[in-house]
């Protein structure tokens, strides 16, 4: 299309016969004019190339009813288009994002704009339409969108890990971390989840179930022991014997067995209309523990081969921390053995009532430091220990029975008052272990010939005795404090003595007792002695008891507790 004119006027705007043609051929955009109906007057080459058609056919044809559509090729109607209405009215618009059709039937994405122009000197209205091409924009955008959602479906795997990570570690007790596993992937990865474990005798018993429809979860009784057939080949008793995860379509679950474990499985999945199915094993390095099934039903998206290494990696995150918590038990049922060993029953004394309660740790190994002792002395003396040896584990439990052993020794061999057989089990110390520190109280009740009762001590570094009468007037016995064992430095460890009232209790108890994070230890004294005030009348086994349940808010160390209450008036 050539274009002649005069340019004489226009050179002073810069304008040139050169110029002018580099506008119309060069432009890198789309460009045609119209007049004030929307009929194309003119187009320039690259609009013929942008919308696939000849200039021909452009010119003279109406550009709203040839070219204007909606997102999906639709016609756009006259009365709500608004570039034919920037036309007719002579005014400017943008629109970021327009449809229009091409020559072959496409649809192409433009951003385009519409400015007025006054066609000749009888001030004729016309509109100048320029439009680039977006394809290359959409793609991008389609691009980074896809980066976006791969990110993000990484961020929601890596975050889900992390929860169930967390879930798995949160507690020992198997089947409640199992439960809070299938309550975490149902529904992020799961309409239905499943767990089984394998039993002893190679039987299969479920032991969480939970759906995304929680009246199927509730009451189906699909939680009961599974038998399991060997002879099968089944990809279930695969998965069972070691084998990889297993994804299973809605063609795969028509074909399962009908009879055994794998009926009662295919029972289920037709129940809850499963279409796509992963069965993968709890493992650890030596065995196989059990299966995570996990199933996507109605219109849910099947599983993919991604789905499956995700599953898999859970199911083998579950299997060690079944692992873990099998162990932890073992350990802890060894523990209350040993603990049962440690500490000696009381003995029984004439005119004193004595019971004791031991609290072990609860995030520990069910045994620890902390003990008590009685037992019965020469000339009618009666020794009571408490102490606490650093840590609540077996290292600590087996400290703990070395000093135990080794005071009963002194103060059965040396007959003198109990802080110099502190003393002296304080000096032996480092011949044991170098790195042994603990606090205890050795008391000693007696009966003095005038028939009153005594009680004798010394502290090394641990808290004070209580001493509650029956009115339910309570105080600290805190004379006789001395530095505690296992420091090294010389210490001067003094005794005390005080009388023991008729029907008064006296309560020894380990720092466990009267700790509480985030409160001082003297809230927690202050909090003994109002409860052991308010049970002084209590039967000293319940008083025991009562203390215990009252006193517990965050336990986080082991409790020791020794009451002695002189059971008759002297």
């Amino acid at each position: 299309m050539e274009v002649s004119d005069s340019f004489s006027t226009l050179e002073r705007y810069g304008l040139s016969h050169e110029l002018v043609r580099a506008l119309f051929y060069g432009l890198r955009v789309g460009l045609y004019i119209v007049d004030d109906t929307g009929r194309i007057l003119m187009v320039n080459p690259y609009a013929e190339q942008l919308l696939d058609r000849p200039a021909q056919e452009l010119i003279g044809a109406d550009s709203h009813d040839l070219l204007h559509r909606n997102p999906d090729g639709s016609m756009v109607s006259r009365a709500s288009c608004r570039h034919l209405a920037a036309v007719e009215s002579s005014t400017s618009v943008r629109t970021d994002e327009a449809w229009f059709t091409r020559g072959d039937g496409g649809l192409i994405p433009l951003s385009l704009m519409i400015a007025p122009l006054q066609l000749g000197r009888d001030g004729d209205m016309a509109g100048v339409v320029l439009f680039y091409d977006l394809r290359r924009h959409k793609a991008v955008e389609q691009e980074q969108a896809a980066h976006l959602s791969i990110l993000e479906q990484l961020t929601g795997r890596l975050s889900l890990m992390a929860e169930i990570s967390t879930v798995l570690a949160s507690t020992l007790e198997v089947e409640e971390a199992l439960r809070r596993l299938t309550r975490l992937v149902v529904p992020r990865l799961a309409d239905w989840a499943m767990i089984d474990l394998l039993g002893p005798d190679d039987s299969l018993r479920r032991v969480a179930v939970v759906s995304r429809n929680a009246r199927y979860a509730a009451g189906e009784g699909w939680q009961r022991p599974l038998s399991q057939e060997q002879a099968t080949r089944s990809p279930l008793v695969r998965v069972l014997r070691g084998a990889p995860s297993v994804l299973l379509s809605s063609q795969d679950l028509a074909k399962m067995d009908e009879v055994g474990i794998c009926g009662m499985q295919r029972g289920l999945f037709e129940k809850i209309d499963a279409t796509s199915v992963i069965i993968a094993p709890l493992r650890t390095p030596r065995r196989v523990l059990g299966m995570l099934t996990l199933a996507r039903s109605g219109s849910s998206p099947a599983y993919d081969e991604a789905d499956v290494s995700l599953v898999g990696d859970i199911a083998g995150r579950a299997g060690l921390a079944v692992d873990n918590a099998g162990l932890f038990q073992e350990q802890r049922r060894i523990a209350e053995t040993m603990q049962r060993h440690l500490i000696a029953p009381l003995p029984a004394i004439e005119h004193l009532e004595l019971v004791a309660r031991y609290q072990p740790a609860p995030r520990g190994s069910q045994v620890g430091g902390d003990w008590y002792d009685a037992f019965p002395l020469p000339g009618g003396v009666t020794a009571l220990v408490i102490g606490d040896v650093t840590g609540h584990d077996l290292q600590a439990a087996a400290k703990m029975s070395q000093i135990r052993n080794m005071l009963r020794m002194a103060a059965w061999a040396q007959h003198t008052p109990p802080s110099r057989v502190v003393g002296r089990l304080d000096d032996a110390l480092p011949h044991i272990t170098d790195d042994l520190m603990a606090t205890l109280v050795l008391a000693l009740a007696e009966q003095r010939q005038d028939g009153a009762w005594w009680l004798r001590w010394t502290s090394a570094g641990h808290p004070p005795p209580l001493l509650v009468d029956d009115d339910g007037s309570t105080r600290y016995l805190e004379q006789g404090q001395g530095l505690l064992l296992g420091t090294g430095l010389p210490a001067d460890r003094p005794d005390a003595a005080v009388p023991i009232p008729s029907q008064s209790t006296v309560l020894f108890y380990t720092d466990g007792l009267i700790e509480t994070p985030g409160e001082s230890l003297e809230v927690g004294m202050n909090r003994l002695r109002r409860h052991a005030a308010a049970l002084a009348r209590q039967q000293l086994p319940y008083f025991c008891d009562e203390i215990l349940a009252r006193m517990r808010h965050d336990v986080i160390d082991d409790i020791a507790l020794l009451a002695l209450r002189l059971a008759h008036p002297a």
